[in-house]
């Protein structure tokens, strides 16, 4: 997202100012730049660089929480989009953070994948449509994981699979994986 229009300020002065023999000397001895470059940025554009301040800290803050909560899932540090300002600062004014999301090695460690990539995706205060999207498809990747750890311990060799519960829970596991066949639903309609 890009927040405002303004032009940056080029260095140097302009054709119509009059000129800073402060700024000059100032930059010279190598202080007091900053101080020199804020009086050139008039009252609009003072203000735009603190709207641009504020999305800097706003987005860095997001994306950090991102990575705190995805730990070892997370794929290298955020990446950031910028906006120079009319101070000729570059400012972050919207970010991600890839995560692992691959299936674990077994039910387990899926689901306990699924919950990470969940944290992270809402650990930020105020969580963009984006990272509710995340959430919401690690809450699917946490469903079938937890459909596939209930069909382990309804199947094991000595239970019988033919008793009502060990179709139940067959038929919930087939439905977890997209199967919304007749036989997987066990004769239920679903069409009404």
């Amino acid at each position: 997202m890009q927040i405002g229009a303004t032009p940056p300020v080029l260095p140097g002065p302009r054709p119509d100012a009059p000129a800073d023999t402060t700024r000059a000397s100032a930059e010279a001895s190598g202080t007091a730049r900053s101080a020199g470059e804020s009086r050139q940025l008039s009252e609009e554009q003072r203000a735009q660089v603190q709207t641009l301040k504020a999305r800097d800290r706003e987005v860095r803050a997001h994306e950090a929480a991102h990575m705190a909560a995805a730990g070892g899932l997370a794929r290298g540090g955020a990446n950031y989009s910028y906006e120079t300002g009319p101070d000729n600062r570059r400012y972050a004014v919207g970010g991600e953070v890839s995560i692992d999301a691959s299936p674990g090695k077994s039910p387990e460690e899926t689901l306990q994948k699924a919950q990470t990539i969940r944290a992270a995706a809402q650990a930020p205060a105020k969580p963009s449509q984006q990272d509710l999207a995340v959430a919401a498809s690690a809450g699917q990747m946490a469903a079938k994981a937890r459909a596939e750890l209930t069909t382990q311990r309804f199947s094991a060799p000595d239970d019988d699979r033919s008793s009502p519960q060990a179709r139940a829970v067959e038929s919930y596991a087939q439905v977890a994986r997209g199967d919304t066949s007749e036989r997987a639903l066990g004769g239920i309609d679903l069409s009404a």
